[in-house]
C-alpha cells in the first residue's frame, strides 16, 4: 500500500471481442508533441507511449513491464513520468493497482498528456505534479466490440461496469462526490494543471516539468514514428477501427496504396494529409 490510502481498483476479464483505442482527438494532439528522453534514474519509470502494447513500436506501457520495473526498484520511492494519450483501460487499471501497492512513496510527474488510461495510472500517486502546458483528460471507458445486437447490449452493460470502476478511482483520489466525477467523465473533460489541482486530480503545478523543444536533436529519429501516429489519428477521426488503420498504414508505407486507390477515394478529406505524411515517413 502506498503512503496515501487508495482503494484497489476493480478488475474485469478482458472480453474476447473487445478492441481498445486511445481517444482520437488526444491521439492526434499527443502525436504532434515532441518526445521526451527516457530517464536513466534507477527509481524512475517513464510512460511516454500508449498504454498497452504499441503495434507501431513493439513497445507501449504494460502492466508486465511496470511490474518488472517495480521489482527492480524494490522498496525505494519511485517517480513515474507520464506523457501518454492513454489506450488500454485493462492495462491502465492493472498498472494503477501495481503502483498503489508499492510500499514506498509514488510521485507522479505529468510531462505532457495524462489522458484516458494514463489518467487512471496517475491517480495512484501519493503526489501528483503537472508541468505548465500539460493536460489531464478523463472520460468514460473507450473501446469497440464486434458482434451482433446481443453482443452490443451485453457490451453496454459491461461498459457500465467499466465506467463505475473508473469513477471509483477518481472519486477516491480527488475527494469529489460521485455525481461530479461522472459528469466530468461524461463530458470528456480536459484539464490544465491549475484546473486539475482545483478538481483534486493533481496536487501541484511544477514549472520545472516540461517536454523538450520541437527542434531538439533527440527528436530527429522520432519524426517518422510521429508521422505514422499522426496518420493513425487522422484515420481514427474518420471512424476507422484500429485493425483497419493498421492494415491501411502498412499498405501506405509499403507503397501499395496511393491517392488513386478506392480506399483513399473513400477516405476523402484525409487523403491529401495521408499523402503528405507518407512523404515524411519515407524521408
Amino acid at each position: 500500500m502506498t503512503i496515501r490510502t487508495l482503494p484497489e481498483a476493480r478488475t474485469f476479464p478482458r472480453p474476447q471481442n473487445f478492441q481498445w483505442d486511445a481517444p482520437t482527438d488526444v491521439l492526434a494532439r499527443w502525436a504532434a508533441t515532441p518526445a521526451a528522453a527516457a530517464d536513466s534514474d534507477a527509481t524512475t519509470i517513464t510512460m511516454f507511449e500508449v498504454i498497452g502494447e504499441d503495434f507501431w513500436t513493439g513497445g507501449g506501457v504494460t502492466a508486465k513491464r511496470v511490474s518488472a520495473a517495480l521489482r527492480a526498484i524494490g522498496d525505494r520511492d519511485v517517480t513515474v513520468k507520464i506523457n501518454s494519450p492513454g489506450g488500454d483501460m485493462f492495462e491502465g487499471i492493472a498498472i494503477y493497482n501495481l503502483l498503489r501497492k508499492h510500499p514506498a512513496k509514488v510521485s507522479i510527474e505529468v510531462m505532457g498528456w495524462a489522458a484516458s488510461a494514463a489518467s487512471i495510472i496517475a491517480m495512484a500517486g501519493d503526489d501528483i505534479r503537472m508541468g505548465l502546458g500539460t493536460f489531464m483528460m478523463v472520460h468514460n471507458a473507450w473501446g469497440g466490440v464486434i458482434g451482433n445486437r446481443h453482443d452490443m447490449r451485453e457490451a453496454a452493460e459491461m461498459f457500465d461496469g467499466f465506467d463505475s470502476a473508473i469513477a471509483d478511482i477518481y472519486e477516491a483520489r480527488t475527494g469529489q462526490d460521485r455525481s461530479t466525477v461522472t459528469a466530468l467523465m461524461d463530458a470528456e473533460t480536459f484539464m490544465g494543471p491549475q484546473d486539475a489541482v482545483a478538481k483534486g486530480f493533481a496536487d501541484s503545478v511544477d514549472e520545472g516539468l516540461s517536454l523538450p523543444d520541437d527542434d531538439d536533436t533527440q527528436n530527429a529519429g522520432q519524426r517518422p514514428l510521429n508521422a505514422v501516429r499522426q496518420l493513425d489519428a487522422i484515420l481514427a477521426q474518420q471512424g476507422m477501427s484500429r485493425g483497419e488503420r493498421r492494415s491501411f498504414i502498412q499498405d501506405v508505407k509499403s507503397g501499395t496504396r496511393n491517392a488513386a486507390d478506392p480506399a483513399m477515394q473513400d477516405a476523402g478529406a484525409f487523403a491529401a494529409a495521408a499523402q503528405a505524411l507518407l512523404q515524411t515517413i519515407k524521408s
